[in-house]
């Protein structure tokens, strides 16, 4: 086609443009350029760029032939990358997964849709994305806040201030989602006194949907209306009513617009009210129990946990929750159930007067939990330890898929290219099982010259940023035409970003100024520092740590090498990824659960130096990378010196000296070897595709499975598993084990036991030899077998590499399909 009218134009670029694929696509980047290149420059958001565009600009482009062909070829590849069947289809199939509502607090996509505040909503946009490349039948459930988290600036004293600017939905890559009837989907609340309508909005993520759930309807009152205002509200009722909109708002949007969906994927506990919904809701269709409706859809729920520590959890005080008994729709009467009942899914002590924890509820409602890196699953388990009383920590039903990154979203354009012609065009649409190798074969001439332009590149962007950063908070013009030359192009960049916060500790580099002194202006090896990064408005340590590097950053020995730059977002997050040759993280061990940032500079040839927490403490080998630490959990502050002590001399002793160990060609050959190893190990297995396969392939499909297992003949399989419970949960007291014998047997021992089973029969229960994992041997699980000649008597053997003292005999339930202990934590122990 040679011309197009405008109107069909605008329809053709609207469809561009309310596609977020473009966050990590960028195909159609110079189209929206010669639309209109400054507001591209400034912005880079097609969707504000269309919207500006005037009537007379397009009517131009419609003319323009080249522009036409371009944007044709630009729809056929986006049709052509919907209708291709993902990896999931050829792997598994939708038979064996009707789809998958991942919920979410937060969503980090890209700047056109600033719903996220840190690293939870960056993951929740990297697997959303991931999702769409690999075909995954996923949708997203989030709120739409009318303000994100807040844009940070720098004053004239170096102090941080906040801004918190209006997300006008008009503006936004985002449109009404339509219901069953083909209206505008609203969702209803009741809540005390009043009925809260709440809009449903629709993003488009490549071949994935994201639904936002919005309070500020023009029928709901001024303080309704304001409930999804702020991400993260600090009141913490309307903290509890953000979640009770999340959850069961959510669910209601999942069973309106995609009922066939078989997993509840939460990432982290906010969104647990869905598990009391999804059950309330099944219960009616059913016609079952409350409990019969949660043993029912439990196998379909999965719980990520994020938080290292234990206070971190959402936790509401109990008396607020009788308050909105309503917000299920008179939830304790349709269901029956009893509010202390209620209070119970949500406390380690069932009876007790505990607040109200929105992880306990989670768990509680979950076949399956688990944490964000190997550590953390482990840190996890000792968390939770208080739901299973009795039962050894690492028998706590917490696992782990580390987190990762969705590497599209990160790589640069030099690195993209480097990787499409090793790789392929497709390499990060299915799974990263052959790259390793292919990597491997990029030359240390290409490598070079990629982390040269990269470097380069940075620090223009770093310059731009910060003379508009010096220029708008007043400082003298002198200084602002010095930012413009900041920085070399040829000495080593490391870079620093993240919240500043206590336990991630940005200060660790600052203990000895004179040291990192010596070290950034070294006159043969110079190094130099970009750091960014935002604290909480309320975290005054984290505030005054900003200002520590921000004078640092104005004394004259130290302003050509170290930039702090304002206003922490994805943008220059990616600008930063790209280009630096070193990451620095230094969290307090065990406090980073995962941590993705060092991650993201894999593709692009940058490596890690990092304390051996979260992520890291997995990944790290000597020819990888650098870590600090000895591993080990130490009280606050106690490793603080040792640890920057540790970061100077792996600096100045190994850093420094490689990257600047130059053979004849100006090549530095070992740091390249260590650069393609990352590259080749790392960036494969950090990459989201493997996340979303463990996702799907560890949890996913054996729920959807256990799911309709239950679900059939109306639900009776679940009914059967009520009725175990509660037979147990009667009798247990009834059980008693008696002494063991044991005798040696060659390289086993044999043990005998009699066991009364009181009322319990003997297949809802199993009989077990135990002994506790020592270093270096894991724990043994045995199974004790009834002895057909001795009635009430148990028989069994272990290994005799252990002492025979070591193995105690404990009594568990067991019923077919049943999670033990994530469904039913009932264990006794011999004496």
């Amino acid at each position: 086609m040679d011309v197009i009218s405008p109107h069909d134009l605008s329809d053709a670029l609207g469809e561009l443009a309310l596609d977020l694929r473009w966050t990590w696509s960028h195909q159609a980047d110079a189209l929206w350029q010669r639309v209109d290149a400054e507001a591209w420059r400034r912005t880079q958001n097609p969707w504000t760029i269309l919207q500006d565009s005037s009537a007379e600009r397009l009517r131009a482009l419609a003319t323009d032939r080249l522009f036409i062909a371009e944007l044709e070829r630009l729809t056929r590849a986006r049709r052509e990358y919907l209708e291709t069947p993902g990896w999931f289809a050829s792997a598994h199939g939708i038979a064996t997964l009707s789809g998958v509502a991942y919920f979410s607090m937060e969503f980090g996509l890209g700047e056109a849709l600033p719903l996220y505040a840190g690293g939870l909503g960056i993951l929740a946009g990297d697997f959303m994305k991931t999702a769409s490349d690999l075909g995954l039948p996923v949708i997203g459930i989030g709120l739409l806040y009318q303000e994100g988290y807040f844009r940070q600036f720098i004053d004239a004293t170096g102090a941080q201030q906040e801004a918190f600017p209006f997300n006008d939905p008009g503006s936004m890559p985002i449109r009404p989602a339509q219901g069953p009837d083909g209206a505008w989907l609203h969702i209803h609340l009741d809540l005390p006194g009043r009925v809260v309508q709440l809009r449903v909005w629709q993003a488009l993520v490549g071949r994935v949907q994201l639904y936002l759930l919005d309070a500020n309807d023009p029928l709901n009152s001024p303080a309704d209306r304001g409930i999804t205002g702020k991400l993260y509200a600090t009141g913490t009722e309307i903290r509890l009513l953000q979640e009770i909109i999340l959850g069961v708002g959510g669910w209601r949007v999942v069973e309106a617009l995609a009922p066939d969906i078989e997993i509840f994927h939460m990432n982290e506990g906010h969104a647990a009210f869905a598990v009391l919904e999804r059950a309330r809701s099944y219960m009616r269709r059913s016609g079952l129990s409350f409990w019969e409706a949660l043993w029912a859809t439990r196998p379909g729920n999965v719980f990520t946990t994020h938080t290292p520590v234990a206070a971190a959890f959402d936790r509401f005080p109990a008396e607020l929750l009788p308050k909105y008994a309503r917000y299920l729709g008179s939830f304790l009467t349709e269901t029956g159930i009893e509010l202390s009942e209620l209070l119970a899914l949500g406390r380690a002590r069932p009876n007790s007067d505990e607040p109200f924890n929105m992880a306990y509820l989670a768990m509680r409602g979950s076949l399956a939990t688990f944490g964000v890196s190997r550590l953390h699953g482990a840190v996890s388990r000792r968390i939770f330890q208080p739901l299973f009383p009795r039962w050894p920590e690492s028998e706590v039903p917490v696992g782990h898929v580390t987190n990762s990154v969705h590497v599209p979203s990160w790589d640069s354009p030099s690195a993209d290219d480097l990787w499409t012609t090793a790789c392929g065009k497709e390499r990060w649409r299915g799974m990263p099982d052959t790259l390793s190798a292919l990597v491997s074969s990029i030359s240390d001439e290409q490598l070079w010259t990629m982390a040269s332009e990269d470097r380069q590149v940075l620090i223009q962007k770093v310059r731009m940023r910060l003379v508009r950063q010096l220029a708008s908070r007043g400082d003298p013009p002198e200084a602002v035409d010095e930012a413009a030359n900041v920085l070399d192009p040829n000495a080593l960049m490391l870079g620093f970003a993240r919240r500043f916060t206590g336990y991630k500790r940005p200060n660790l580099l600052l203990r000895d100024p004179a040291r990192l002194a010596r070290l950034l202006n070294d006159p043969v090896r110079p190094v130099q520092l970009v750091l960014a990064g935002k604290a909480h408005p309320a975290d005054l340590e984290g505030k005054k740590m900003i200002r520590d590097w921000i004078e640092i950053a104005q004394q004259p020995e130290f302003r050509r090498r170290v930039v702090f730059l304002e206003d922490y977002d994805i943008a220059l997050a990616q600008e930063l990824v790209q280009g630096v040759d070193v990451w620095i993280n230094t969290p307090r061990r065990p406090w980073e659960a995962c941590g993705t940032s060092g991650m993201k500079v894999l593709v692009n040839g940058g490596l890690n130096l990092s304390e051996r927490d979260g992520w890291w403490d997995e990944a790290y080998a000597a020819d990888l990378g650098w870590a600090i630490g000895d591993g080990r959990e130490c009280p606050e502050g106690e490793r603080d010196a040792p640890d920057a002590d540790a970061l100077y001399s792996i600096l100045e002793q190994e850093v420094v000296p490689e990257f600047y160990a130059r053979d004849a060609a100006g090549i530095p050959r070992q740091w390249l070897e260590r650069v393609r190893r990352s590259m080749a190990v790392l960036a494969p297995t950090f990459s989201s595709s493997r996340m979303a396969r463990e996702y799907v392939e560890q949890y996913y499909l054996a729920g959807a499975a256990e799911l309709r297992r239950r679900m059939a003949n109306g639900g009776e399989p679940a009914r059967e598993m009520q009725c175990w419970e509660l037979r147990l949960r009667r009798h247990w007291s009834d059980l008693h084990i008696g002494v063991k014998t044991v005798s040696r047997d060659g390289p086993t021992w044999s043990f005998s036991v009699a066991v009364d089973l009181g009322g319990i029969a003997a297949q809802d229960v199993a009989v077990q030899l135990y002994a506790e994992p020592r270093a270096g041997v894991p724990p043994f699980v045995g199974e004790l077998s009834s002895a057909p000649s001795s009635a009430g008597t148990y028989t069994g053997s272990a290994p005799a590499s252990r002492p025979a003292e070591e193995y105690t005999v404990r009594i568990i339930p067991r019923c077919t399909g049943a999670a033990v202990p994530a469904e039913l934590p009932l264990i006794l122990w011999q004496d």
